[in-house]
């Protein structure tokens, strides 16, 4: 950047096809980002500085890449790299959905993969997913899609950028759920709440939920449960700590038990409130609540 720029904020999205980042820059630009769709990588510096000029500056930038891009990996390292370079931290948000939700998703709209060819839809999905691995495992935020309509999606962008300031500040999710039914593929750190007696088994707080006041101060109650919360929560500020001088913007902690229903709620509800009470912003959700 030259001195007669200003640095803009920049967003690359990227991710699997079908997994929603037409609608997740639709509602960046409602968001009055400035929105570029399919732009090569290697042109990410030119925009950028394109959109630092002080007279029109364009202060929020999104940028949607995907695999249509030739050497796709490579120009977007290369392309980071460069910014980097120049002042320019970008942020990548990484979406991706499970192999059903995008046969079905492509089906539906009668489209064939960018990658299949003369194969099977499965197979493009395929050479997709590993083309794109080490992106992912390189992402700021990486948001899984299954299962979420339109309108979901949207609350999600919504809730990660609506207030966006371009401040560097860490934004957690806290996402209890149930081991039965998975992990949760966009978690960055798990941690298992099965070491605490199950309210599954005490009749009068099977029904209810660890939202109900009488799981919570049930599970809170048990042995070690607020031994683990303390010591969580210092191994917390210590990671959120290295994300900000890292320059993580977004991390996802999961809570897991044995169906998502008591102790991982409760838990997630309480770590949730110590983040915040650390000026963390958080959002908690509960995956599998209600799904019993």
């Amino acid at each position: 950047m030259t001195t007669d720029t200003q640095i803009p904020d920049i967003v690359i999205v990227t991710g699997m096809s079908g997994a929603g980042r037409s609608t997740a820059a639709k509602s960046l630009e409602d968001l009055d980002w400035f929105v570029v769709d399919n732009l090569p990588p290697g042109l990410l510096a030119t925009m950028a500085d394109l959109g630092g000029r002080v007279k029109d500056a364009v202060p929020r930038i999104a940028v949607v890449v995907d695999v249509r891009s030739r050497a796709f990996t490579a120009d977007l390292h290369s392309s980071i790299a460069e910014l980097e370079a120049r002042g320019v931290h970008p942020r990548v948000v990484f979406l991706e959905a499970g192999d059903a939700d995008l046969v079905r998703r492509f089906e539906s709209v009668r489209r064939p993969h960018p990658l299949q060819g003369d194969g099977r839809l499965v197979d493009g999905i395929a050479r997709e997913r590993e083309l794109v691995r080490e992106v992912r495992a390189e992402a700021d935020l990486v948001i899984d899609t299954s299962g979420l309509n339109v309108h979901e999606l949207r609350a999600k962008i919504v809730g990660f950028f609506g207030n966006d300031t371009g401040e560097s500040s860490l934004r957690a999710t806290v996402v209890s759920f149930g081991y039965k039914y998975g992990l949760p593929v966009d978690a960055d750190l798990v941690v298992d709440c099965r070491f605490l007696p199950n309210p599954h088994w005490v009749p009068e707080l099977r029904p209810k939920t660890g939202r109900d006041a009488a799981v919570r101060d049930y599970v809170l109650g048990q042995r070690g449960a607020k031994e683990f919360l303390d010591a969580y929560t210092e191994v917390l500020r210590l990671l959120a700590d290295g994300y900000e001088r890292e320059g993580k913007h977004y991390v996802t902690l999961a809570v897991g038990c044995t169906g998502g229903k008591h102790r991982s709620v409760a838990m997630a509800e309480q770590i949730a409130a110590r983040l915040r009470d650390e000026g963390i912003e958080v959002q908690a959700s509960h995956r599998d609540l209600g799904r019993e």
